[in-house]
């Protein structure tokens, strides 16, 4: 397929929902779907790089094939699915290759260091994106923001997201994804300048966990834990280098639940990385956990099936809570690198546990800085949710009594409340 073919059709996940009504697009994918063989559009693994002019790493290359073995075996995707595996890819390859020849060609931004990132840790659902958007507010600091994971580049200061075309186009996006998802703007309320996880950012090498979490492929999940992470950490360091351009001087903070599984290789990429640990009852999260899994799928998988991705979460997370205790026990992180925080503290007192985390790590937080996290607590309370729901678990083959005692360990280690919170 040409590349203004592809091009087209992202611009068509972009605006789809302004040129085309949701009915007629849906119409349209149940038609295509009863048309087309399976094999249509075609996500073969050298094709994909042909196709997108790029010249990926050994990794990257890795990476795809292996992802694209596990979507062969594990998964039935749906046209939507299959349409959105394709754009995804090769937009993933050209945003690498932007990286590489932006520093290539500028070897003083390449060599320009990321100094001491701040790591915000925990399970699913405990705080952390709220942490982030409030620590996003102070301009000493830099995130990720979903419209630069899309569109790599530099957010200047006094940016404003009505005014930058890119940032437009991802709030397009956005908002045709949750017409697709419904459910996903209650459950996970994010626009084109919020903070974005770096699982986005690892995607571009296709060494990220977020490709099981959307396209269920439970092989490419065991390559990577078999595989590590180090190749994923050491281009996630160039592709912050291209958007701190001009920015230095800056703590960069960053976010994502997977962070928990990659910790050897973010410890090896930034030598004098800090961590935020923020801790909630594992059991009280587990059904939102599920429920958002379930939501991110449908678009993309036929035949979810929530009782596996109960099993998938749980097992999973499981796992990450051994881990957490197991970093906190590493002598190469001594306690002025990290930082812990019950869930209850932050969100009962979201400033006042910032300015726990500033004098911990002997920043200085500003009035301003102060006053911007107050207005953004003022302006999405709850950073947005809608409140406090209880999602069933037996929908998914949650037994709380039976997972815990395998969380104690965990619960007991940090003091973790046993509340349903």
């Amino acid at each position: 397929m040409p590349r203004r073919h592809d091009e087209a059709l992202g611009l068509r996940c972009g605006v789809g929902a302004q040129t085309l009504t949701f009915r007629f697009f849906e119409a349209g994918l149940a038609a295509a779907e009863k048309l087309l063989p399976k094999s249509y559009p075609g996500h073969a693994a050298e094709k994909l790089v042909e196709i997108s002019g790029t010249k990926p790493s050994a990794g990257a290359r890795e990476g795809l094939a292996r992802l694209m073995a596990a979507l062969d075996a594990d998964s039935e995707l749906t046209m939507f699915g299959r349409l959105s595996v394709r754009f995804d890819c090769l937009r993933l390859l050209r945003n690498a290759q932007l990286v590489d020849d932006t520093l290539s060609e500028r070897p003083r931004l390449a060599a320009a260091n990321v100094s001491s990132p701040i790591f915000i840790l925990g399970l699913p659902r405990s705080g952390t994106t709220f942490l982030h958007a409030l620590l996003a507010a102070d301009e000493e600091n830099l995130v990720p923001r979903n419209w630069q994971t899309m569109y790599p580049a530099p957010r200047p200061a006094g940016f404003a997201a009505r005014r930058s075309q890119n940032a437009r186009k991802v709030e397009r996006q956005l908002r045709f994804f949750a017409s697709l998802a419904p459910g996903f703007d209650e459950h996970h309320p994010v626009t084109a300048d919020s903070p974005q996880e770096c699982s986005e950012i690892t995607a571009c090498v296709f060494q990220s966990l977020r490709f099981d979490t959307t396209y269920r492929v439970p092989q490419h999940l065991a390559w990577m834990d078999a595989h590590g992470h180090d190749e994923a950490f050491a281009f996630h360091k160039r592709f912050l280098q291209v958007l701190q351009a001009g920015l230095l001087d800056k703590t960069w903070v960053l976010k994502c639940p997977d962070h928990t599984f990659a910790l050897d290789a973010i410890l090896k990429t930034y030598l004098d990385a800090r961590f935020v640990v923020v801790h909630r009852n594992p059991v009280a999260v587990f059904g939102s956990v599920a429920h958002l899994t379930e939501i991110l799928r449908k678009p993309f998988v036929k035949n979810v099936d929530p009782e596996e991705i109960g099993r998938q979460v749980t097992e999973r997370w499981i796992d990450g809570a051994e881990r957490l205790v197991a970093f906190d026990r590493r002598a190469d992180v001594p306690a002025e690198r990290k930082i812990h925080m019950q869930y209850e503290e932050l969100a009962g007192a979201p400033l006042a546990a910032v300015a726990r985390i500033y004098r911990h790590f002997g920043k200085n937080l500003a009035p301003d800085a102060a006053a911007a996290m107050a207005a953004e607590l003022a302006a999405k309370p709850r950073g947005g949710y809608a409140g406090q729901r209880q999602y069933g678990l037996q929908k998914f083959g949650i037994q709380p009594e039976s997972l815990a005692p395998r969380f104690a360990p965990y619960m007991d280690y940090f003091h973790v409340l046993p509340g349903v919170g």
